[in-house]
């Protein structure tokens, strides 16, 4: 079972890193390049060098990943340099394909519509390849370099570093693309911030009620959840009493509610939205109830 588990980490690895490369490299020859829009990281670095040389942005990009991903292996170590190696040259390399397609360059001729579209599709990008611990490379490297030797905020060094690159282009663009620059950049923070989150955010719902035990049993039982009961007291009449606690996805959210409130309607609950959740019944197989009682009966004959 750990070998399939394995087999299927490292191909969501290699479609992930493949993927989030390839649109990433789209929507630059798309709608960065042909709309003047600037941006952060090695892209944006590389469209400077790129409108002073006349040479391909794309060989900028390759030049500056690669110096950087070296970089990277003396500063941050094998590991790292082995993540990230692969979307330092597939960007470049998907970037230099994308832009030898013909009429890529003429979707739309409405900046702020070509903005959106970077700044969504971006942050889906860049998503797709941290969700399974890669990293795109370029800047990250300088980011997390500075991370290590003066403990500063990962978050905060990007926007940092993309501010710094944004600003030094601005020196040579127009006002308006320095404004769909900062529209970029604001976009892809929301977006990645909810793709990394897909698929793992959760419901937590706590119940306070006098029929707590028989709450506990239609919750387990009728709904299949798990359920965690804690110790309380009541405020007024500093009654002692249980909470129950369980964890739940989205669209059970209804059932759950509906359940507690037949058997008591003056139930008092709270939910609270959780990004994430590990371990038995999220990440970890459940244990259903008769193999607990089965190895509980085990235990007790030995």
């Amino acid at each position: 079972m750990s070998g399939k588990k394995s087999v299927w980490k490292w191909l969501e690895l290699c479609v992930s890193v493949l993927l989030g490369n390839a649109l990433l490299a789209f929507l630059v020859a798309a709608f960065v390049l042909p709309h003047d829009i600037i941006m952060g990281g090695t892209t944006g670095i590389g469209i400077v060098l790129s409108k002073v040389t006349g040479h391909d942005t794309a060989l900028f990009v390759f030049l500056l990943n690669v110096g950087l991903l070296i970089f990277g292996l003396f500063v941050l170590g094998k590991t790292f340099f082995v993540s990230t190696a692969a979307s330092s040259v597939l960007y470049p390399a998907f970037l230099a394909l994308f832009q030898r397609i013909p009429g890529i360059d003429a979707m739309t001729d409405n900046h702020l519509l070509a903005a959106i579209f970077t700044g969504g599709l971006m942050g889906i990008a860049l998503g797709l390849v941290m969700r399974v611990g890669s990293s795109t490379g370029g800047m990250d490297v300088i980011n997390l370099a500075f991370h290590k030797w003066f403990h500063f905020p990962v978050a905060v060094l990007v926007w940092v570093s993309d501010l710094v690159v944004i600003g030094g282009q601005a020196i040579f663009a127009r006002p308006e693309s320095t404004l769909l620059g900062i529209l970029v950049l604001m976009l892809e923070a929301i977006v990645l911030d909810q793709v990394m989150l897909l698929g793992r955010s959760q419901l937590q719902i706590f119940v306070v009620s006098d029929q707590y035990e028989t709450i506990r049993e239609r919750l387990l039982h009728e709904l299949g959840l798990g359920v965690t009961m804690s110790v309380i007291e009541t405020g007024l009449l500093e009654k002692p009493q249980k909470g129950v606690l369980c964890v739940v996805h989205p669209r059970q959210l209804y059932a759950v509610t509906s359940c507690i409130q037949a058997q008591d309607p003056q139930a008092f609950i709270t939910i609270t939205k959780i990004k994430e959740v590990h371990g038995k019944g999220f990440t970890l197989a459940r244990t259903t109830l008769d193999n607990e009682t089965k190895t509980n009966g085990k235990d007790e004959k030995t």
